[in-house]
């Protein structure tokens, strides 16, 4: 048997560092036994996805040297590699299973499957809905159909009884099938929902072995089900702790920079931050702290894999990307690589423009354009003093700023400044005021270039990371404050909707 690992990231947002995670011990278990890794873009979310998204993907996995035998980009012989791409096909699977009485047209509306939850929950009932309680008489499902109603294409699940799951790392799960929903595998748009789609395809494309997070568990039981019904052999599963922040929570952007493009921009050594990734949960024999990604293929045993939660500490991947700076590059090779980061045309031509206006001197470079160069800036919170902001009011509008950032799918110029100037409008602030706070948190002054020309040059991770370091300066929300802003904010954002 020909050893195939896979990873299926979604395209709706900025590339996560737990997907290279997850890709890097794919990568390793395909390479230890002489394998194929393929890329797989799972968008059936065609609401969220966007082609911006799926190459920032493609680009930071490549940055961090982590190449794919099959994918979008490089095609194979399992393709096409994008589940858009592959879409017709999936009714087809989905029909056949309800033509086998292995799945049923769902028609219950949105309403009717809260009402049902609810009574499953006052009756102390696990609230996974069976076809027992989706049923609907014969003659409603005839008036239905005949009205052209929505419906979605659902799988049977037992009701009782357990599921057996084998998993490479945890040995034998058992999950209660009353804790598991009927779950939807066609939309009502036509589109599959995940669960279908990556069984049908993990067949299609041969994979062998299935390595994700352990997220997955709770769905491993549908997917066993799946391949029985189909009958199709399943791929040996493997679930991977999860990253976890230092207070041991799950790793998220709120308490964490998660995107990779945020490690690149902060002058991480993509060798050191995969080194790293490589620790989460994973040693070599000589327990070695720093070793290159060859290293760990000579080496990988998916065996070593600890299943306590690895901590994603920034503290010691600075450390450990620091030993690589200082052991792996002599003063020719420092020179050209911080010019590859900091001075490359690329980076350094869009920012010319905005300070070239205010250079008399070249000395005047660095004072301008330093914080482009730059990570979490220094402030305090003197540096947020204004005449018409109070503290409280500068700690809205870069919290309110903060999540009208992180909802922003493009990252255009035009699509920022609208978002933010809307925001003013709602919020009864001077353009000029509200934007004070974000210039501080972006540049470190007031008195910087273009703030929406600086945000868009640094890119959604770092400025949405500079706006959690300002608000973390200056108190972030307490429990009480998040939830009355959360509250506030939404009301904002309905008016806003309205509106356009």
């Amino acid at each position: 048997m020909t050893v195939r690992t896979r990873i299926a990231p979604s395209p709706t947002g900025d590339p996560h560092v737990g997907t290279a995670y997850i890709a890097l011990f794919n990568l390793a278990f395909a390479r230890q036994h002489g394998g194929d890794f393929i890329l797989r873009i799972e968008d059936t979310d065609q609401t969220r996805s966007t082609p911006e998204s799926e190459q920032a993907i493609l680009d930071s996995l490549r940055w961090l040297g982590l190449e794919w035998d099959e994918g979008p980009d490089v095609g194979g012989p399992h393709g096409p590699y994008r589940q858009s791409e592959r879409k017709d096909s999936y009714k087809d699977f989905a029909m056949k299973l309800v033509e086998e009485g292995k799945a049923f047209l769902c028609y219950r509306t949105a309403d009717e499957l809260n009402e049902l939850r609810e009574a499953r929950r006052a009756a102390g009932k696990q609230t996974a809905l069976k076809q027992s309680d989706l049923g609907l008489p014969a003659d409603e499902v005839d008036r239905r159909m005949s009205e052209g109603a929505s419906y979605v294409v659902r799988m049977k699940v037992p009701e009782e009884g357990t599921c057996v799951i084998d998993d490479m790392l945890r040995g034998t799960i058992e999950v209660d099938w009353a804790q598991v929903d009927c779950q939807i595998l066609l939309k009502s748009d036509g589109m599959p929902t995940y669960h279908l789609a990556n069984v049908v395809d993990d067949h299609l494309m041969k994979i062998s072995h299935v390595i994700r997070g352990e997220e997955w568990i709770s769905s491993a039981p549908k997917h066993h089900l799946l391949y029985q019904y189909f009958g199709w052999e399943m791929p040996k599963l493997c679930h991977m702790p999860l990253l976890r922040n230092p207070d041991k929570s799950k790793l998220s952007k709120r308490k964490n920079p998660t995107g990779i493009n945020y490690y690149e921009r902060m002058g991480y050594l993509p060798e050191a931050l995969l080194n790293y990734l490589a620790r989460m949960g994973w040693s070599m024999p000589d327990e070695s702290e720093k070793f290159t990604r060859q290293q760990m293929f000579d080496n990988f045993d998916i065996q070593r894999v600890s299943l306590g939660g690895p901590i994603f500490d920034q503290e010691k991947l600075s450390w450990l990307n620091g030993l690589w700076i200082r052991e792996e590059l002599d003063s020719e090779a420092f020179s050209q690589k911080f010019q590859q980061w900091a001075l490359n045309s690329d980076y350094l031509m869009p920012i010319i423009p905005l300070i070239q206006p205010r250079v008399d001197k070249f000395s005047d470079v660095v004072p301008l354009a330093g914080f482009f160069m730059s990570g979490m800036l220094d402030l305090d919170e003197a540096d947020f003093e204004n005449k018409a902001l109070d503290k409280d009011q500068v700690r809205r509008v870069l919290q309110f700023s903060l999540w009208q950032l992180e909802a922003e799918r493009y990252w255009e110029k035009d699509r920022i400044f609208q978002g933010l100037s809307g925001l003013s409008k709602a919020m009864d602030f001077k353009i000029r005021d509200f934007l004070f706070p974000l210039f501080v948190a972006i540049s470190g002054s007031a008195s910087s270039v273009s703030v929406i020309e600086s945000m868009l040059l640094l890119g959604p991770d770092m400025s949405r990371a500079r706006l959690r370091h300002a608000l973390n300066q200056l108190g972030a929300a307490s429990k009480k404050e998040a939830k009355r802003w959360d509250k506030e904010f939404r009301a904002l954002q309905a008016v806003l909707e309205s509106q356009s």
